[in-house]
């Protein structure tokens, strides 16, 4: 079995950056990735789709090839189309690629999983037409396929973005149904000062709104009574702003209302989360360098708090320097050295935070649907059933997979995690915390028994040969 210093599961900013970094000193690197190319969600397919759709996409991401490039190193092994699907003591790493189950071992792991869309359940969210917002993203990126006909719903910056790219790309949205009110921006006014000190990242927000207001795009804010009409497929939005209800015929409906870390990987290790008040998701506790208390397990990136590309990119070089320290690749002073500008970056990079989080809030609506709306889309469970399970005397998650198989599906609780604790701790009058989330055990991702059959211990430089030819 191959043994690497250091193995970082993620090819997005951080995951990339990171080993860069390691690698620079001197670290054996393995880069672990599900996708065919590296740049994770916001650089997906940069090195291909960049030149293609560049002028569609903008420059924040076509300067993510400025990070694949640097993946082109001696010590860096970047395994693509790699499911990681368990994590065990040691580090031993069992993932699949190309049908066939392979290991390796490390002897520390960074988890750069980066984040999941925030689920928005509202009423015909399952219809076929229907999509989260990330999903027309990878259209574009990758296929260069673009909706027509399309009303983006929910609240947050990644819908001014993709609104953008839209109107760009001579097919703009219909409207934009949102969610966040004048009272959430009043509110948010108390980082003011924060969102000026970030204030290249909110003049990129008042650009991306300039391009949707010359395209005269329509804009309904602080909308509630969200509904997905539609008869087989979506067909409609219908809802109320400033006490006007309205219908807007559609043939495709993106949803967004934010983005929650991936927690899955961590979780399945044993890492300790807390609840994210500001940013309403749990959220692994980490030290200044991004380890956990997991001894040998760092996490860097949206994985370990929502703070966008070029914070992920910075946070997973900080992590590097750590891990170079325990190493013996570098000296304490040494590491400290290199940090103390990627810190102040970082500062820079998370000052508009907390505005933007106060400013556009999840929708309430969807935190806490109506009784009659799907939430666990895998086994078909609705908000009804939790909160019934709820009266019965569940208090947990965990417990809710024996009441009703809520979170026992294929995803294994990725997308009805949070809304499950929400409506439980809702009914139980307790807080998130004490709520709890599922308990993930391996495999993390599915994985046949003709995957395992297949796997051998072979060096990776010969199993992937053997796949490649």
């Amino acid at each position: 079995m191959d043994q690497f210093d250091l193995a970082i599961i993620g090819a997005g900013p951080a995951g990339m950056a990171a080993a860069q970094e390691a690698a620079g000193h001197g670290l054996r690197v393995v880069l672990l990735d599900e996708q065919a190319r590296p740049g994770g969600q916001i650089y997906r397919d940069v090195d291909r789709a960049g030149s293609l759709r560049g002028d569609i996409l903008g420059s924040d991401y076509t300067d993510g090839r400025r990070l694949t490039a640097g993946l082109r190193h001696d010590g860096i092994r970047h395994v693509t189309g790699a499911v990681v699907w368990a994590i065990e003591e040691g580090f031993r790493i069992s993932y699949t690629r190309e049908g066939r189950a392979a290991q390796l071992a490390a002897d520390r792991v960074l988890i750069a999983t980066g984040a999941l869309e925030r689920p928005m359940p509202l009423p015909g969210w399952t219809l076929p037409g229907v999509m989260t917002a990330g999903a027309g993203q990878i259209l574009l990126k990758q296929s260069g396929v673009l909706a027509r006909r399309a009303v983006l719903v929910g609240s947050g910056p990644l819908l001014y973005l993709i609104a953008a790219q839209m109107v760009r790309a001579g097919t703009p949205p219909q409207a934009m149904v949102e969610t966040q009110t004048t009272a959430d921006l009043l509110r948010a006014m108390r980082h003011l000062g924060g969102a000026l000190r970030g204030w290249p990242y909110m003049l990129k927000g008042l650009k991306l709104l300039a391009e949707i207001v010359r395209a005269r795009v329509p804009r309904h804010t602080g909308a509630v009574g969200i509904k997905v009409e539609g008869d087989g497929r979506a067909e409609a939005v219908r809802f109320t702003s400033r006490g006007r209800s309205q219908r807007i015929a559609c043939d495709t409906v993106f949803l967004h209302h934010g983005v929650v870390p991936n927690t899955q990987a961590a979780r399945s290790l044993g890492v300790a989360h807390r609840w994210n008040a500001d940013q309403t998701c749990f959220a692994p506790v980490l030290d200044r360098w991004g380890g956990t208390d997991v001894t040998g397990i760092f996490i860097a990136g949206d994985g370990g708090g929502i703070g966008g590309a070029k914070a992920a990119e910075i946070a997973g070089k900080i992590a590097a320097l750590r891990i170079a320290e325990l190493a013996e690749r570098l000296t304490e002073v040494e590491r400290d050295g290199h940090a103390v500008p990627l810190r102040a970056a970082l500062d820079r990079e998370l000052a508009a935070r907390p505005f933007l989080d106060a400013a556009y809030p999840p929708c309430a609506e969807a935190l806490s649907p109506e009784d009659k709306t799907v939430i666990c889309r895998c086994e078909e469970v609705t908000a009804g059933k939790i909160r019934e399970q709820a009266r019965l005397g569940c208090l947990g998650p965990n417990q809710a997979k024996a009441y009703g198989r809520a979170g026992m599906g294929p995803c294994q609780g990725r997308y009805c995690g949070l809304t499950v604790t929400a409506l439980l701790a809702e009914a139980n009058g307790r807080t998130p915390d004490e709520t709890g989330y599922y308990r993930i055990r391996p495999p993390l991702k599915p994985v046949t028994l003709g995957e395992l059959a297949a796997m051998e211990e072979t060096p990776l430089d010969k199993a992937e040969k053997e796949i490649t030819t």
